[in-house]
This record gives structure tokens, sequence and C-alpha cells, in this order.
């Protein structure tokens, strides 16, 4: 059963209400040997999904917001895994339309090798969708990326070598090479407005309020 519901919350999730993405992925991890309370808990979701059944992810194309992405992660939360999460989306309209929250495939050595990490992630998905828009003839000029780690910040727009960066794996360093042909531009966004943070770890009853608001997740009667 418990396999049943979490299938279902990932089409959902995957679809249309990410603000049960963290939660979600965190509880398929468990679809192999699930327990009692994993199913209690995927029914939680479902109790909140009815609550919110009204909810729609809602596009202000006069809202003249382009295309932009914030980005966190937790650092090695989970003493069971010491992996730290990466939490990502991209938002256009006002609203968000791509989103990521998983495991990270190595061990971050610190709360800035994790960030730094997961900026690489989100870089690439940007990249990924700027191309796209392109092909269909508009124009963008350097894709926002918002952080909340000055540190990480730092190292993605200084390509220097030094201790505390040369054991990242290669392919992290991606963010560079992005930032010097101007697809991308980084900005510090202070940890209590970074909407992201929802898409790394749970958050408390007011918090989730204030980032599920920013992420164009609206009321919604047709």
């Amino acid at each position: 059963r418990f396999q049943v519901v979490i299938g279902s919350l990932l089409y959902l999730m995957l679809g249309s209400r990410p603000d049960i993405c963290y939660a979600v992925t965190k509880l398929a991890q468990f679809a192999a040997n699930p327990s009692q309370d994993h199913l209690n808990k995927a029914l939680y979701i479902c109790r909140y999904l009815v609550g919110t059944h009204s909810y729609a992810l809602v596009f202000d194309g006069k809202s003249g917001l382009g295309l932009t992405a914030c980005v966190d992660s937790d650092w090695a939360s989970d003493p069971n895994d010491w992996c730290s999460q990466t939490g990502y989306f991209l938002k256009l309209a006002n609203a968000i339309f791509s989103w990521q929250s998983r495991a990270q495939k190595s061990v971050a050595l610190s709360s800035t090798e994790a960030e730094y990490m997961a900026v690489s992630d989100c870089s690439r998905q940007v990249v990924w969708i700027k191309a796209l828009l392109e092909e269909l003839t508009f124009d963008l000029r350097a894709v926002p990326i918002c952080s909340d780690n000055q540190g990480s910040i730092f190292l993605s727009s200084n390509p220097v070598t030094e201790r505390r960066t040369k054991h990242i794996d290669i392919r992290y360093h991606y963010i560079r090479e992005v930032i010097a042909a101007k697809q991308v531009e980084l900005f510090y966004i202070p940890g209590e407005d970074n909407p992201a943070d929802m898409f790394t770890k749970n958050l408390g009853h007011i918090k989730f309020l204030k980032f599920r608001g920013m992420l164009g997740l609206e009321f919604y009667s047709a």
C-alpha cells in the first residue's frame, strides 16, 4: 500500500505540487522496506493535499518577471546518510516550472562545498532551459541564480585551485565555465528569504507557508 501511495504522490509532485517535493522524495527512499510509520507520514501528506486541493501554479505573463533560479543545500543533516541534500527550482512568469530535491552523489566536507555542488547542479538545468528558450527565439541575458552561501558564490566566481577545493569532483567546476561565458550570474539571498530551503529540509509552519507563497502556488478557481 505504501508503494501505491508514494507512486501517486510522486506523480502529483512532479506535475504540479512542488510544495510536497522534499517530503515525498525522502519517503520514496523507503519504498523497498517501509514501516507503518512511513505509511502514516505518506497518508499525512495525502490529508494535506485534500486540504489544499484548490491550489495551482498560476503563471502571470504580465508580471514582467523573466527566468530566475534559486538553490540551496542542507549539509549532512541525516545521520544515516552523510550526503547533503540539494534543492533548487527555476521560475518564470512568477511561478516555478522546474524543481528538484535529491541527495548529492558524494559527501561534502563543508556547508560551502555542499552549496557549491548544489549551485553547479542547478546551473546545468538553467543552461538547458536557456538554450531551449533561445531556440524559441527568446533573447536572454545571463540568468540570475540566487544562493544563500557567500562562500559558494566566491568559489564559483573565482576559478582558483586551493586546498579547500582541489578534492571536489571536476564536474562540479562546470559552474565556473558558465559564469565565465555569462550564461548565468550568481546573487546572494539571505537564508531566511530563500524559498529553495523548503526543498532541502522540513520547515516549521510559518516558514513553510511563507516559502510556499513564493513558488506561485495560489488558490485558483476556473
